[in-house]
């Protein structure tokens, strides 16, 4: 696909994250800016491309902030990529970098990577029997190193407003993988001692997020794109 405008792309998820393994797809994450006088037509543009081989998703500026104000995830880890691992990064790009705790709330983050890591647990618990074939394994397997890895960075999130992408000790979250693969249930504990560590820490975020600086930023991106206006 052809978007113009990308601001700030780079490698996300299992590479990013030290979980790659050989035939891991490598997927990419990025925000673009449609040229501003599209979005005042009657029909706005497509707010989300998504491709594969290679495989990336690029949200439109205004969604991409919208996401992260509400915790996501997997948009908030694009602005704490390591600096390798970006790919396109343009000035207004660096500026959002910049005002990446901003984005950043106690209860949004919370109930977002809290929500996401109870989400891979049903869909371990959804296997069936215990009958299944080598790549449903695989997939379990990797729903609960998802499942581990989400704790422990909305964790670190919640209480230091710092986020790491990359996992201490990967050979640990492989093995946890494999064990959860063999019996879904044992994921269950670790869902629990993070569930009662949130309850009992003391967030350094906010409870709100500062909407400002991320409206400013999407100004600024607007004025950019004008067809009068400087390119940044």
């Amino acid at each position: 696909m052809s978007v113009q405008n990308i601001l700030l792309s780079g490698v996300v998820g299992s590479t990013a994250y030290g979980l790659a393994h050989a035939g891991s797809d490598v997927d990419r994450l990025g925000l673009f800016a449609p040229p501003t006088e599209e979005l005042h037509g009657l029909h706005p543009p497509q707010e989300s491309h998504v491709s594969t081989a290679p495989d990336r998703t690029l949200h439109e500026a205004a969604k991409w902030c919208r996401l992260a104000l509400g915790g996501n995830p997997t948009v908030t880890e694009l602005v704490w990529l390591p600096d390798e691992l970006y790919e396109v990064r343009t000035p207004l790009g660096d500026e959002l970098i910049d005002i990446r705790t901003t984005f950043l709330s106690a209860r949004r983050v919370r109930d977002a990577y809290l929500g996401y890591a109870t989400q891979q647990f049903r869909r371990l618990l959804g296997r069936g029997d215990g009958s299944f074939s080598a790549d449903a394994r695989k997939r379990t397997a990797k729903h609960a190193r998802h499942l581990k890895r989400l704790c422990g960075q909305g964790y670190e999130l919640y209480t230091t407003g710092k986020l790491t992408i990359r996992v201490d000790d990967p050979e640990s979250f492989h093995r946890f993988g494999e064990q959860v693969a063999d019996d879904p249930e044992t994921a269950l504990p670790l869902l629990r001692r993070y569930e009662t560590a949130f309850e009992e820490a003391r967030s350094v975020l906010p409870e709100q997020p500062d909407e400002r600086a991320a409206d400013a930023w999407l100004r600024n991106v607007r004025r950019n794109f004008y067809p009068s206006a400087g390119r940044s």
